[in-house]
């Protein structure tokens, strides 16, 4: 493949991720997925199959406007050209720039709640602390 791809076995979602060159990340929202993707400040397109996946895609598409949703035909089936529009949409234009912004603003918020005193660190605080005590 030369300098332009690399074939491997399996590397973590996560690293993928985190590289600069990843524009986007087409995924089928499980919740995992879309954490990830949140937290590395990265727009998704997404193609939900089923259960969680659905409700996913809608705070994805609706709430966080971090990415968009694959049109389904009535047939069960999304086109390439539809995985191409939307894969567009969220790499180009304002529109696309806009929910970078998103993404990075949420990757943020996820950042300072992980960094000592933020949300996250005083919770895993607290509840060593209530298993601790019910220890004692």
């Amino acid at each position: 493949m030369g300098d332009k791809a690399l074939i491997v076995t399996w590397i973590p979602q996560t690293e993928v991720l985190a590289n600069e060159a990843i524009g986007c990340f087409f995924t089928h929202c499980g919740w995992n997925s879309t954490i990830e993707s949140l937290c590395l400040g990265v727009p998704m397109v997404a193609m939900p199959q089923w259960t969680d996946q659905t409700t996913d895609a809608k705070l994805v598409e609706d709430v966080w406007k971090v990415g968009v949703r694959v049109n389904v035909r009535e047939d069960g089936i999304v086109s390439g050209d539809e995985i191409e529009r939307c894969i567009r949409q969220v790499m180009e234009g304002e529109e696309g720039i806009e929910m970078k912004r998103n993404a990075m603003k949420w990757k943020e918020l996820a950042v300072e709640a992980v960094c000592e005193g933020g949300s996250s660190d005083k919770n895993i605080d607290e509840l060593v602390s209530k298993i601790l005590a019910r220890c004692k």
